[in-house]
């Protein structure tokens, strides 16, 4: 299974890297491939390819600030989490991902 996500929040500091950090904890424990573009306060890092939003089987977007060139997406199953849930949450929300995508 292959993921995509954006993490940002309104300071664009430790929250969007701390997200960042858990999804990607989280999918290498479950053996989910994952790839995270941060939107932080120095900008877009780690920009996710089209290669990769074309592979990709769903997108986890954080929903604390608007997502920059969310269109890029379009077509795709999109799950919007805070960045908190994202850190907190990050296992239980890549397992829920694969349920729903298992069906």
């Amino acid at each position: 299974m292959k993921l995509i996500a954006v993490t940002a929040c309104p300071s664009g500091v430790a929250h969007t890297y701390l997200a960042a950090e858990s999804l990607e904890v989280a999918a290498k424990k479950n053996n989910v491939e994952i790839n995270v573009e941060t939107q932080g306060s120095i900008g877009i890092e780690n920009e996710l390819t089209p290669e990769q939003i074309n592979e990709a089987e769903a997108v986890i977007l954080t929903n604390n600030i608007g997502i920059k060139n969310e269109e890029r997406f379009k077509g795709k199953p999109v799950i919007r989490v805070s960045a908190g849930d994202c850190i907190n949450k990050g296992e239980a929300i890549v397992k829920k991902i694969q349920q729903k995508l298992a069906k």
